[in-house]
């Protein structure tokens, strides 16, 4: 039997715990009529059947882009591995997929870090405003400062590749062209986005996604901390009139896809091959999606004529002054411990500032 299939009893048992008693029962049904048995002799059948559950909704290009990539690993393994894509949190919440794939209740995951907050606690900083300045660049040096630094937190499980969206930049209904205009504007700033519009002399206003074109077109809030591909993906382009280039503090939200390890550990030397390079050449598929969508929230604003304002250079080293503290409290955290936060967070600033000296040339 596959990993999935013998955890499908133990997943049951734990349903109070994680509260998916309704997603088990579905994975329970699914699963077994989906998997049969797990390594089978029977000529072509796959030999290894698994589920993967992704948080985005299926017509989400990073659902579609899960998908190619299960896929590709069926095509290149001759189908001896198959797999089967759960997208829109169908068979565990964003919140709840890195401890379904731990326990079993899903071979695979997809959903961030953030979601489950304080269970990564050095990785977390990887989300912090360092002024990253696109999605593919974010990309890149997520994955790469995730599988150097390759903490115990993440050790439950096989981590394959982490992929991270662009900028959070700062629209706004009103122009802000330096933290002076910020001064006690309702913004709109959950999590930790919430710090950053307190440290930037603004007053964050928690809400989700799905509030805020209300909130900003009712004027409950002037503004809202998000990557740009919102302003069309939520279309609050049409509530907002300004976009601060605010680049200099961007953050991200960084996204694992991992796997259950026993699954893992089942999975022969040639076929964990292919999964480790399928996943090195998503990796950029996922930075240049995320790209292409901020592309198009560019271009949804600009036809709608919304003005985009610059940052002079004094603005962006006050605005980076004054959110220096919040990468300083993580280190300080993340030392006591006793993890290399400090060592993390220099390596990480390091990395933007080289990939901004190269992206000059």
């Amino acid at each position: 039997m596959t990993a999935t299939l013998r955890s499908c009893v133990s997943a049951l048992q734990e349903k109070s715990r994680l509260h998916l008693f309704a997603a088990s029962v579905l994975v329970s049904a699914t699963v077994c009529l989906f998997c049969g048995c797990g390594k089978n002799g029977i000529d072509g059948k796959p030999e290894f059947k698994l589920t993967y559950s992704v948080f985005f909704p299926p017509t989400h290009v990073q659902a579609k882009l899960a998908q190619t990539w299960s896929d590709e690993i069926e095509r290149r393994t001759n189908g001896r591995v198959k797999i089967m894509v759960f997208a829109g949190g169908a068979l565990t919440k964003a919140d709840q997929c890195y401890q379904g794939v731990c326990d079993g209740i899903t071979d695979l995951g997809m959903s961030a870090f953030a979601y489950t907050r304080g269970r990564f606690p050095l990785l977390e900083g990887l989300d912090l405003p360092v002024g990253y300045p696109d999605g593919l660049t974010a990309t890149r040096i997520v994955n790469e400062m995730a599988m150097k630094y390759n903490p115990k937190e993440i050790q439950a499980t096989k981590l394959l590749y982490v992929h991270a969206h662009g900028p959070g930049i700062l629209a706004t209904k009103t122009p802000v062209r330096g933290v002076k205009d910020l001064s006690g504007m309702k913004i709109r700033g959950t999590g930790f986005t919430a710090k950053i519009v307190e440290a930037l002399g603004g007053s964050p206003v928690g809400m989700s996604q799905g509030e805020t074109y209300e909130a900003l077109q009712k004027g409950v809030v002037q503004g809202t901390f998000c990557p740009i591909e919102t302003l069309k993906g939520w279309k609050q382009g049409e509530v907002i009139g300004y976009v601060a280039e605010s680049q200099c503090v961007g953050y991200t939200t960084a996204f694992y896809v991992t796997m259950n390890q026993e699954t893992w550990n089942l999975l022969p030397p040639d076929i964990q091959t292919v999964f480790l390079d399928v996943s090195r050449e998503w990796l950029d598929k996922h930075g240049e999606a995320w790209n292409e969508a901020d592309a198009q929230g560019y271009a949804f604003i600009r036809e709608l004529k919304r003005e985009i304002v610059p940052l002079s250079k004094d603005e962006q080293r006050e605005w980076v002054r004054r959110i220096t503290p919040l990468l300083d409290a993580y280190s300080a955290k993340a030392d006591a411990k006793g993890l290399p936060g400090a060592r993390f967070m220099k390596e990480l600033r390091e990395k933007i500032a080289a990939s901004a000296k190269e992206n000059k040339k």
